[in-house]
């Protein structure tokens, strides 16, 4: 007894440890989305200031012709950045997107799942009730029929209980009739 009530503490302490273990997990996996979030926005921020910076620094330390193409390479090396970083904003978001559309589905399907379900469960209650009032029309009729015999019984009771009664009493011919003579003996 003890060692099965001790098994289901166990129990009872893994599920609570797994439970937290999960909810411990969806909290970090959360957490790093965050963090990942932040990173991204940081590192977008600092390459922009670094690209800024460095094309400053290039401005002041050449001049001329060479000043033109240092400035023509950052700024397609920053248009490149911006359309990569551009390409990976719109992959993330087709991802949501698709992530977002496959749950409306989910739950559509559950919703119609949970429809069809309700649907069923109505027409086995409207058959159970059709049953039930099927049933409840038999019994009222063989109670009628119970009743009607009962009439029956109880009239013909009566009728027998007042024949009895008419032969007692001797009325309407039921019994002979009795004649008494005194006769004498020699």
């Amino acid at each position: 007894m003890v060692s099965k009530h001790s098994s289901l503490d166990e129990k009872q302490k893994r599920e609570e440890e797994e439970k937290k273990a999960e909810f411990e997990r969806q909290r970090k996996i959360q957490q790093q989305e965050i963090e990942e979030k932040l990173i991204e926005e940081e590192t977008a921020r600092r390459v922009e200031e670094l690209v800024a910076k460095r094309v400053e620094e290039e401005l002041e330390k050449w001049k001329g012709e060479i000043q033109r193409e240092v400035l023509r390479r950052v700024e397609e090396a920053k248009r490149i950045m911006e359309k990569q970083l551009l390409e990976e904003l719109e992959r993330q978001r087709q991802a949501e997107l698709a992530a977002q559309k496959a749950r409306e589905e989910e739950e559509r399907a559950k919703r119609e799942e949970l429809e069809r379900i309700l649907e069923e469960n109505n027409r086995k209650i409207a058959e159970a009730q059709a049953k039930l009032a099927e049933e409840q029309l038999r019994i009222v009729e063989e109670q009628r029929k119970i009743h009607e015999e009962r009439m029956k019984l109880e009239q013909e009771r009566q009728r027998q209980q007042k024949e009895e009664q008419k032969i007692i009493l001797g009325k309407g011919k039921s019994r002979p009739k009795l004649s008494f003579s005194l006769k004498t003996q020699d």
